[in-house]
């Protein structure tokens, strides 16, 4: 009997029982399916998390402050007030910092802001100019914060189109509009273009004052959240990033680097950062995805023990007639990895169809690798020979004799 001969066969079993055959291999569409979304939506998470930080500016430094401690509590980095806009500005005059294209000092806090009988909660962010720049930002109307409008701490903001529209409504021009900061009346004088995101760091969900009247009007602070610092060239990332914190340290009278009052971040280390978190949540999902490819392949293994006992006459007859314990064994083994092949495939269709889906709702960009649908291919055909094997071998070790006896 040859290859083609005991594939047909194979086939002939398996559908005098349709439905076993497709409980069998239920489990098996389910664990590869699980899997292959679950890598699929890690992946388009990751890349959802790659954009949006790439989208805040190229080639990014940031500078923010260090810790301090409150009544015995360390606040953590950023928690401290050792950064300043005159910090911000002597970067951006210094001589020594031959590497840098442009410096934005920031201040962000969140407030309520209202206009008539509207109102939301959103970020308030103090910038310069430089922001723009810094941050890639582009307007779809209106104007900018100009320097004339931080050096008369004038009451002008800048808004994203989300908020624009949870205060004004969809379809009405925000431009000449006015709100409410925290009691004090700003006029807006330009919306953003929406950079896409949700949650808490929503890009489209705030607005922009000058940076002095955030500081004085709004929040009565005389520091700055944090300097976002872009550099003149990819490969001068790492330069630029020792130059300004020995810079930093001599400017705040700080001689050993161990105590510096403020940390620099680049866009590199928040991309490699956010890249591991997502990596590492989706090989966890991915390993309990995995679990149910384990239990599938016992439930394979059982209906192929059941099998083997009901054609028990079927194979004393076989070996009666010549059949060798290869044959009893790849005839056995060829429907076991029928079964786990064709669940494989069905589970690659399930899997590439539901993160589809679940991308297109929670509004991830769709991705699917060659690597998981490789890995769905090679998983199946293994499962299948794992779990087979022992069913396969239990039919060929029958004895002839005891076979034909079998009732």
């Amino acid at each position: 009997m040859d290859i083609g001969e005991l594939f047909l066969s194979a086939l002939e079993a398996l559908s005098l029982n349709k439905m076993r055959t497709f409980l069998a291999a239920l489990g098996i569409v389910i664990g590869i399916g699980a899997v292959i979304a679950l890598i699929s939506l890690g992946q388009s998470g990751q890349m959802s998390v790659q954009s949006s930080i790439q989208s805040l500016g190229s080639n990014l430094l940031t500078v923010i402050p260090g810790s301090q401690r409150s009544g015995g509590v360390n606040t953590g980095f950023g928690g401290a007030t050792s950064l300043t806009y005159e910090d911000a500005k002597a970067i951006a005059s210094s001589p020594q910092i031959t590497t840098v294209a442009a410096v934005s000092p920031e201040l962000q806090r969140r407030a309520q802001v209202t206009t008539g009988a509207n109102n939301t909660n959103t970020q308030i962010i103090g910038v310069t100019p430089a922001y723009e720049t810094v941050h890639n930002i582009s307007l779809q109307e209106g104007n900018f914060i100009s320097t004339d409008n931080v050096d008369s701490m004038s009451k002008v903001a800048v808004i994203g189109p989300t908020t624009a529209s949870d205060l004004f409504g969809d379809g009405t021009d925000p431009v000449g509009q006015t709100v409410r900061i925290n009691k004090i009346a700003f006029r807006i004088i330009g919306e953003t273009v929406s950079k896409g995101g949700t949650g808490f760091g929503n890009q489209d969900d705030l607005i922009m004052v000058p940076l002095t009247s955030a500081q004085k009007l709004l929040f009565g602070v005389d520091y700055i959240s944090s300097i976002a610092v872009q550099a003149k060239d990819a490969n001068d990332m790492t330069t630029a990033q020792n130059q300004i914190g020995y810079f930093l340290l001599a400017r705040h009278h700080l001689s050993d680097p161990t105590q510096a009052d403020f940390s620099i971040f680049s866009q590199a280390d928040i991309l490699g950062a956010a890249s591991q978190v997502t990596g590492t949540f989706t090989s966890l999902l991915s390993g309990i995805a995995a679990i149910s490819l384990l239990v599938g392949g016992i439930g394979i293994m059982n209906i192929m023990l059941v099998t083997v006992i009901e054609r028990t006459r079927e194979i004393g007859l076989r070996k009666a007639l010549g059949a060798q314990a290869n044959l009893i064994v790849a005839q056995f083994l060829i429907e076991s990895i029928i079964l786990t092949f064709g669940g494989g495939v069905l589970g690659m269709i399930l899997g590439t169809t539901l993160s589809y889906i679940i991308a297109k709702v929670i509004s991830l960009p769709f991705t699917i690798s060659l690597s998981s649908i490789i890995t769905a291919f090679g998983v199946s055909a293994a499962i299948g020979i794992v779990f087979g094997w022992y069913p396969a071998r239990k039919a060929a070790n029958l004895s002839p004799i005891e076979a034909l006896r079998y009732e």
